[in-house]
């Protein structure tokens, strides 16, 4: 699908099965534009465009499904380059820790140096703008190891929705009227969804996609001062979870055909 998160601009699931990822904390997932980055290089403009990456070696697949690793790309998706020594101070983890997970990450080419410092005070920084991962394949191995980082990516995701939808009385002033959430349920066929979300996701990628008219505020400098993160996550998935329907009785379905019984049969 994304999926988007993070790690990277957008995560979002078009049709087929894929997801894609977002940076950061917006919505900006997420885990279906165009685009590749090629894994590695060095230095650069942060605010370069980069491309998409899409992940298909199920081991590197499998190195990014790590809540640690994906929240370090979370937050070089903030704050554009940290060194092992910041991304300790961000996460709360050990820069010991955070510098293992962030060679690992390079291996695999999700991040690059970023030029100057040395050991754990090299900065570092994403090497792409969004990525994609498919969840259905003919590989088990990859299909098993995406459905592993789906996870990671949905528990962070939905925990973040959780917890900023329930916390609207802390909400930064002038965002009260202006955000929120909303569901709606639709019977359709799987043509029909399709075409819905194809349509919904051509207006996503255009207004909060990988080329959106805010893309230089990647670059914390460039950020207003009055600038705060907001996730736009879009999802659409049929509902596994309702109830069955009651069995229609006899006079129920007579009089839904028209039908009618008379005592002699």
């Amino acid at each position: 699908m994304p999926a988007a998160g993070e790690p990277g601009d957008q995560r979002e699931a078009p049709p087929g099965g894929s997801a894609e990822a977002p940076p950061g904390a917006s919505g900006e997932a997420p885990p279906g534009a165009s685009g590749e980055a090629p894994p590695g290089g060095s230095g650069g403009d942060p605010r370069e465009e980069r491309g998409r990456l899409n992940l298909t070696d199920p081991k590197a697949i499998r190195a990014l499904a790590h809540p640690v690793r994906w929240a370090l790309l979370e937050a070089l998706g903030q704050a554009g380059t940290l060194t092992a020594t910041q991304a300790s101070e961000m996460l709360g983890e050990s820069p010991a820790n955070c510098a293992f997970h962030l060679r690992t990450l390079a291996k695999y080419g999700f991040v690059e140096e970023a030029g100057g410092g040395r050991g754990r005070e090299r900065p570092w920084r994403q090497s792409y703008d969004g990525m994609s991962w498919q969840m259905r394949t003919d590989d088990p191995q990859a299909s098993e190891a995406a459905e592993a980082l789906e996870q990671v990516w949905l528990d962070r995701a939905l925990t973040r929705a959780r917890h900023g939808l329930t916390a609207m009385a802390r909400w930064p002033k002038g965002l009260e009227d202006s955000l929120g959430a909303m569901t709606s349920r639709l019977y359709v066929t799987p043509a029909e969804a399709d075409e819905l979300f194809t349509e919904i996701s051509e207006v996503f990628e255009r207004l909060v996609g990988m080329r959106h008219r805010f893309a230089d505020r990647r670059d914390p400098k460039l950020r207003p001062a009055d600038a705060v993160p907001v996730e736009f996550v879009l999802m659409a998935y049929p509902n596994l979870d309702l109830p069955p329907l009651p069995e229609a009785d006899a006079d129920d379905e007579d009089r839904e055909t028209g039908s009618e019984t008379t005592p002699d049969g």
